[in-house]
């Protein structure tokens, strides 16, 4: 892990920050979780978990930006939301994508969109980005419930098949949301 700073992102009640030691049991916990995975390919591992961790802050190492661990206010580890490239083969890709991945007892706070805001905002201000893009299954109605309350829109007609997924994997049909600068509004 790293001791160089930032870029940390503050909100009203969440930090979001670079990753540290102590970050990797309660997200390989998390990646464990049925729960929190069950619109993901596959449960974790600790090992595949840690090798996550070493990709974000590698990521971080070389762009300068990522998915940030996201702390709540009493100092708890929450998962991660921040910014990631789309590269897998579709209509709309290369892109950048913001995503998210909260332990299921932050669930309901409200982190998510309030998290997802920040990274939104340092995607279109500090990285200069026009337009940011987010997918999930379309049985994910949890997290496009986030994707609309932080102002993304999808449109039917561009509903795809992941195709990191095989056909006949009920997670494989994806909706995409999708959000541009200039919907911000001043202030935000």
């Amino acid at each position: 892990m790293t001791d160089r700073p930032g870029p940390e992102l503050r909100t009203e009640r969440l930090k979001l920050r670079r990753w540290q030691e102590r970050d990797r049991a309660p997200f390989a916990a998390l990646n464990a979780d049925p729960v929190v995975m069950e619109f993901f390919p596959t449960l974790l591992t600790r090992a595949e978990s840690d090798a996550f961790v070493d990709r974000i802050e590698a990521a971080f190492e070389e762009r300068g930006w990522g998915l940030w661990a996201v702390e709540t206010p009493d100092g708890t580890f929450a998962g991660y939301v921040g910014l990631w490239p789309a590269v897998f083969e579709a209509d709309f890709t290369p892109a950048v994508e913001i995503g998210w991945r909260l332990a299921a007892s932050c669930w309901g706070n409200g982190y998510a969109p309030e998290a997802a805001c920040a990274a939104l905002t340092f995607g279109f201000d500090e990285l200069g980005l026009d337009e940011i893009l987010s997918f999930t299954s379309v049985l994910n109605l949890k997290s496009q419930r986030v994707m609309q309350k932080i102002g993304m829109t999808t449109d039917p007609a561009e509903d795809f098949d992941h195709p990191n997924l095989l056909e006949g994997d009920r997670l494989r049909r994806h909706v995409l949301y999708r959000i541009a600068r200039t919907s911000l509004s001043p202030g935000r």
